[in-house]
């Protein structure tokens, strides 16, 4: 999408957000005559539709008058249906959010802010991560409670360090430590890699260096661009410098065939992933047992991307109560426990046990200590618009086309007008 065209979508989206922001309509209807409601919770993830639906009967045990219906609508389809849906006054009483997203939606008045019911129902907000509260909090408000968390990590092969005598990443390794160990893990004979230098995931790769360099990719008000900082283009150099010396594939090759395809047939020794990647790697024929995971090597600080999925409510719903409850259960303990058991990693404290013990065979508690040295998912109003210029202007410098420093200086220019625009 050329920069007009994204201008033009992100304006036309706010328009039809705002404009459907103080709309009355819900997607379930109003309660009937017995004061009974129907919630509708719109997800995308159907690997987690069934502890989704089973939570719903839960929360009808308890409140016995409100029935919920999960909407399950996959990935690539989701957010144009939710658009849709809220310019028909339609949208679902409660649904997932992620953080690229919530500005849009905050800012418009598509979804309420919750933080006082939150305090007056006695939540303990401090049971979630703080970057995930705070990156779903706007101007002062919050809006919803995170479901589940992920932080960025190294899965690495153990066959491939001990077929080359390469010790197991420790601990506290470096930026140093790991261009090491990526350079005696290329074996050119063998089609073999030290690492992976994507340009597809920011939040696995480029984001996570940027932080340890020191350098920022937004500013917290959202107001101005980090690329031109020239702790960001060391950030980002990191990665250019790996296929420079060609211990990762270029990028031609990495577009062919996906890092994480290249990790599952043994050619890539080291693949920046998140915690996401356990259920995947612990199914998989040749990664269940030769791979295993290790924390970030630390730059100038140690820091880990984290995001995270959160429930909001609809600011068009029928039963605002209901939906509110809705959310603060899905929350809760008992629901964190669930979830954990059936997949994703929860985001409230104390609750991740299930999860770490669903993968034994890997050290899942890496992703758990990276909450220690976490940094927000940068983000804001329009962060897609951005996003496509971060993949325009760096393509050329991962190409060899440009240096880092020229294209990093070009797309702080570009984010820096639509930033502005926002």
């Amino acid at each position: 999408m050329g920069k007009r065209s994204a201008r033009l979508c992100a304006a036309l989206l706010g328009v039809v957000l705002a404009a459907s922001g103080c709309s009355s309509g819900s997607g379930s209807g109003g309660a009937d005559d017995n004061g009974k409601a129907e919630l509708s919770y719109a997800v995308w993830d159907i690997n987690q539709k069934k502890v989704l639906e089973e939570l719903g009967r839960e929360f009808t045990r308890t409140h016995p008058k409100v029935t919920v219906h999960v909407q399950l609508t996959p990935w690539p389809d989701y957010w144009n249906k939710l658009k849709t849906a809220v310019t028909g006054g339609s949208a679902p009483d409660v649904f997932w959010m992620n953080g690229p997203q919530f500005q849009l939606y905050a800012s418009n008045g598509v979804i309420r802010p919750l933080g006082e019911e939150f305090t007056e129902d006695g939540i303990d907000l401090a049971a979630y991560p703080k970057p995930l509260m705070d990156l779903y909090t706007y101007e002062g408000k919050l809006y919803g409670l995170p479901k589940d968390m992920d932080t960025v990590g190294v899965w690495y092969n153990k066959a491939l360090f001990d077929a080359k005598g390469v010790e197991h990443p420790a601990d506290d390794w470096t930026w140093s430590d790991f261009n090491s160990a990526a350079a005696r893990l290329t074996d050119p004979e063998k089609g073999v890699y030290g690492t992976a230098a994507a340009l597809t995931s920011f939040q696995e790769y480029q984001y996570n260096t940027i932080a340890q360099a020191g350098g920022y990719v937004v500013s917290p008000d959202g107001g101005k661009s980090g690329y031109d900082d020239q702790r960001t283009v060391e950030g980002l150099t990191f990665w250019t410098d790996l296929i420079e010396r060609k211990h990762s594939p270029d990028l031609r090759t990495m577009t062919d065939t996906s890092p994480i395809q290249l990790f599952e047939a043994g050619k890539i020794a080291m693949y920046w992933g998140g915690s996401w990647n356990a259920g995947e790697f612990s199914a998989n024929e040749y990664t269940k047992d030769k791979v295993d995971a290790a924390p970030l090597p630390r730059g100038e600080r140690r820091a880990s991307v984290i995001h995270g999925v959160a429930n909001v409510v609809s600011a068009g719903t029928a039963h605002p109560r209901e939906a509110t409850e809705f959310v603060e259960f899905l929350g809760s303990e008992k629901a964190a426990l669930a979830l954990g058991r059936s997949g994703p990693l929860p985001a409230r404290d104390g609750t991740q046990d299930a999860w770490v013990k669903a993968h034994p065979q890997f050290r899942l508690t890496t992703f758990l200590d990276a909450v220690d040295y976490a940094v927000p998912f940068p983000v804001s109003k329009n962060t897609a618009a951005w996003n496509q210029a971060e993949l325009t202007y760096l393509t050329q410098a991962w190409a060899g086309e440009q240096t880092v420093g020229e294209a990093s200086a070009a797309l702080a220019a570009a984010m820096n007008d639509l930033l502005a625009e926002e």
